[in-house]
């Protein structure tokens, strides 16, 4: 796994998750070094790209809520380590904080939050969430999904922090909420949790977190794109 993440690895044995990110090299190359990503970097973003991705993202952080409390209750009822409620309930506990400063950035960017109306991409995203919260849905898989849509935002800032980047001033608190190392430490936790389920897990959900790690991927793709006018 390249990236913050990729460096803070803890085993020197491939895992289910290295392995599939390599066959899936790609597909996650696009989801953590979109053009939008890039465009913030080298600090030719135009802002009202980044103003539909915040708007956006509030509505998707609003629809994440459920979908983690959803994993905190399948790791309660299926997980064989305490210490992933632990894990978890740390980012539960980060969500309000994470509502209220998109509520502040809206502010100071003239966004009026209650008439953001969500477009398709973030739409699809929303249902996809909605999907896993299914008491059908396994922990392994959910908690795969989990860890991915954190991670993919993990390396997305990540690279905008990285030497050499100019990204504006207007946005480095965007990029240090996201690819700061206490979160990059998160990641890790997060993979670490998938991980130890994906190597006891049967065959057949093991098919499903991979399938759920790949549409994760390609929602955000598509979310990169309605943010950086790509329909």
């Amino acid at each position: 796994m390249e990236g913050n993440g990729g460096r803070n690895a803890t085993s020197t044995s491939t895992t289910t998750i290295e392995t599939w990110l390599n066959k899936h090299r790609l597909m996650y190359n696009k989801a953590t070094q979109h053009p939008f990503i890039h465009s913030i970097r080298d600090g030719t973003v135009n802002f009202s790209s980044f103003k539909i991705w915040l708007g956006q993202d509030y509505i998707f952080v609003r629809e994440f809520v459920p979908f983690l409390a959803s994993v905190l209750l399948k790791a309660w009822k299926e997980s064989d380590d305490g210490s992933d409620m632990e894990v978890l309930l740390g980012g539960m506990a980060s969500l309000n904080d994470e509502i209220s400063w998109f509520k502040k950035e809206a502010s100071k960017w003239g966004i009026l939050l209650s008439s953001v109306i969500p477009q398709k991409a973030n739409q699809d995203y929303c249902r996809f969430l909605e999907s896993l919260i299914s008491p059908e849905v396994n922990y392994t898989v959910a908690v795969t999904a989990f860890w991915a849509i954190e991670a993919v935002y993990q390396e997305s800032f990540f690279l905008c922090l990285s030497s050499g980047s100019n990204a504006p001033i207007e946005l480095m608190e965007t990029c240090q909420r996201w690819g700061n190392d206490a979160f990059g430490q998160y990641c890790v936790s997060l993979r670490n949790i998938a991980n130890r389920n994906l190597a006891k897990a049967p065959g057949d959900v093991l098919r499903k977190a991979e399938d759920a790690l790949l549409r994760v991927l390609e929602l955000e793709v598509g979310f990169w794109n309605m943010s950086h006018g790509e329909m």
